[in-house]
């Protein structure tokens, strides 16, 4: 059979000689309630004809981020990509280009990551960038784990304005490393006391900014009390385009920068794939996961580009290796960095002033909206409202009437009695009209 090459007598065989007694045991370390007890609801067999159509009805029950006035951020953002981006990634020779291991035939990919690190750093705020992570959440994984390579500790603080997929992300790699994590309470104005929880025993403590109810945090504070314990500051964003209005992370004192850079080049994709951003001081740089390539010269003197760190189990470090991320989201990152290249410096900040002033608009209308509680001061496109009914219904019935709202907090933090909180983001695709159709559908509802 074409799918189903092995016989249960070939699968008995397979368990028996790695010890295990059933497929089951496989699987044990997944926590139980993630588990899947029975086959989803799907036809067991159909032909391609039918499985076409059957996909296609589904896919008709999505409503596109593009068709409807659209407000949803909370770590995924609709920005506009120009159509140069998307021609110039499908070219034959960065299709079919993979790991750059040979230079002198993988020069054009060698420069292009060389590049995308350049601007990372510099957006950054920091001394050093790597060859992108997988995304965000894997990124803040890897700088925990690195932190406490470089502290010798084994304890991580996560701020409460943590975007919980990050913070999952966390401690699902710390609980399989016997790692401690303290989760700080949901923080929605950014009111919590962050210094009274680092100490000696600290290896890192994790902040978002601009964090996930939207707050602008100040770090400058929290890196000093870091410096004076011997933790590392490990600053968190999900918004790159925020970079290029507010103050970068580094120049706050972060030891290590990472986050997500979607929101350059990169579409929605229904939830990927994306590219993550990882950046720290030069001093740290043995310890960084994944990759980084270096300018050189060659023979003849030339400039050129290699793999000057590499640091993946595959190779030489084995063991010792400081990631086991296998590759990057190369297309992605080249993607980046050429919606970067064609925006430059003063296009990311017109950009990112078009964001904030979209932003503080809508968060304008919608404080006179009865029912309706604007709960940030200082934000930059995203933005959290206390709403009169719980938000998910509220996001259901304005879903209802061609309007998507935003991300309900309780979906994000379902267990932490939030129900009546709403994060709506506004970019520089929204127009006068999207924000007065979700102004008037809020007060028709609420």
């Amino acid at each position: 059979m074409r799918y189903l090459p092995l016989s249960d007598t070939d699968r008995q065989d397979m368990l028996a000689a790695i010890g295990a007694r059933s497929i089951d045991e496989l699987f044990a370390d997944i926590p139980a309630d993630k588990l899947m007890r029975a086959l989803p609801d799907l036809p067991r067999r159909k032909s391609e004809l039918e499985v076409e159509r059957i996909l296609s009805r589904m896919a008709g029950k999505n409503v596109p981020a593009s068709a409807a006035p659209f407000f949803v951020g909370a770590g995924a953002y609709k920005h506009h990509v120009p159509a140069t981006v998307d021609h110039l990634i499908q070219r034959s020779e960065f299709l079919t280009s993979y790991t750059p291991y040979q230079p002198e035939i993988a020069q054009g990919t060698l420069q292009y990551l060389f590049e995308f690190q350049t601007q990372v750093a510099a957006l950054t705020g920091m001394e050093v960038a790597n060859a992108s992570m997988y995304d965000g959440s894997t990124a803040c994984g890897e700088a925990v784990l690195m932190a406490h390579r470089v502290t010798k500790r084994r304890k991580a603080v996560l701020s409460g304005g943590l975007h919980p997929h990050y913070a999952d992300v966390v401690r699902t790699l710390s609980k399989m490393a016997g790692d401690e994590v303290v989760t700080l309470a949901p923080d929605v104005t950014a009111s919590e006391d962050l210094l009274a929880a680092v100490d000696s025993g600290v290896s890192c403590v994790v902040v978002q900014t601009p964090d996930v109810f939207g707050n602008l945090r100040d770090l400058r504070k929290l890196s000093e009390k870091c410096r004076e314990t011997g933790a590392l500051l490990i600053a968190v964003f999900t918004e790159v385009v925020s970079l290029g209005l507010v103050t970068p992370p580094g120049a706050m004192g972060a030891d290590i920068v990472v986050g997500e850079g979607q929101s350059i080049g990169n579409a929605l994709n229904f939830g990927g794939p994306y590219v993550g951003l990882f950046a720290a001081k030069q001093k740290y740089v043995r310890q960084m996961p994944g990759r980084l390539c270096g300018e050189t010269v060659d023979a003849d003197g030339t400039r050129g580009f290699v793999l000057t760190l590499s640091t993946r189990e595959q190779h030489i470090r084995r063991d010792k290796a400081t990631s086991n991320i296998c590759t990057n989201s190369g297309l992605c990152a080249l993607a980046f960095t050429i919606h970067m290249t064609l925006l430059g410096q003063e296009g990311l900040a017109r950009l990112a002033r078009i964001n904030h002033a979209n932003a503080v608009k809508l968060a304008d209308m919608l404080s006179g909206v009865k029912g309706v509680e604007v709960l940030n001061g200082a934000f930059f496109n995203e933005f959290t409202l206390r709403l009169s009914r719980p938000a998910a219904a509220v996001v259901e019935r304005l879903a209802e009437q061609g309007v998507m709202a935003g991300v309900p907090v309780s979906r994000l933090l379902p267990k932490a009695g939030l129900d009546d909180l709403l994060i709506v983001a506004n970019t520089e695709i929204n127009t006068d009209e999207d924000r007065a159709a979700l102004v008037a559908a809020l007060k028709g509802v609420l």
